[in-house]
């Protein structure tokens, strides 16, 4: 996907990109290629696979939910900014947060968003577990949202407790997400989520599954949770 292309597909989409905002996505895709030569960031590094396999698969959420009526993001294990970072150049409105627990990818994100000029973004260098519990910030955010960074019984755990009544949370899944959605139906009631809906599509070009999943925060999550670190991981709610 040429930086043309890309413009297009989110034209068509409702969502028209400023010079700005198009100079912004190639300076990230510089600065991202430039520091993953020391330090692992990601496997993509072609500049069509950065543009369709980040870029475009992050604001894919926004196809199917509206930017424009929140305030306070908190994207959970955002790596190099996925889906966050994308969204915040779409939307400069939002005020972002975002958690990561390995110094030095923070440390990057923080050099992107000072070069890109991005206001109101907040880096987190920490576990999810640890800072769904920290009373500054548990059930504060609008919207939270996490891009493949685990199953979804587990991520439930890791993002729900951060979201506000009446808040959402999106998870960004690849392949066929039914049988994660099974396995997460307790967890989700028990965190305080109801499943609104399931989004899914094909990426263009390569026409891989993705899928957008919508969780409305009903009711407040128990103190409890999430539980100490790696807990979730090895003890999914069941």
């Amino acid at each position: 996907m040429d930086t043309l292309l890309f413009t297009k597909e989110l034209g068509e989409r409702g969502i028209t990109l400023s010079p700005r905002q198009i100079e912004q996505f190639e300076q990230y895709f510089h600065l991202l290629v430039e520091w993953n030569e020391k330090m692992n960031l990601t496997a993509i590094t072609d500049k069509p696979d950065v543009y369709l396999k980040h870029f475009f698969d992050s604001i894919t959420a926004a196809f199917y939910y509206d930017f424009s009526k929140v305030q306070t993001v908190c994207d959970v294990g955002a790596g190099a900014g996925f889906p966050s970072i994308p969204i915040k150049i779409c939307f400069p409105h939002l005020n972002i947060s975002i958690v990561d627990s390995l110094q030095k990818r923070i440390g990057f994100l923080n050099h992107l968003a000072s070069e890109l000029s991005l206001e109101n973004v907040t880096f987190y260098h920490d576990r999810a577990e640890t800072f769904g519990q920290k009373q500054e910030v548990r059930e504060s955010y609008d919207l939270v949202m996490a891009r493949a960074v685990a199953r979804l019984s587990v991520l439930s755990e890791l993002c729900l407790p951060l979201v506000k009544e009446k808040g959402t949370f999106i998870a960004m899944k690849a392949a066929s997400v039914q049988e994660e959605m099974n396995d997460a139906k307790k967890a989700i009631h028990v965190l305080g989520g109801e499943v609104e809906e399931v989004h899914h599509f094909l990426l263009p070009i390569e026409e891989s599954d993705r899928n957008i999943v919508i969780i409305n925060k009903v009711n407040k999550t128990p103190k409890k949770y999430p539980r100490k670190p790696g807990t979730p991981n090895r003890s999914p709610i069941s």
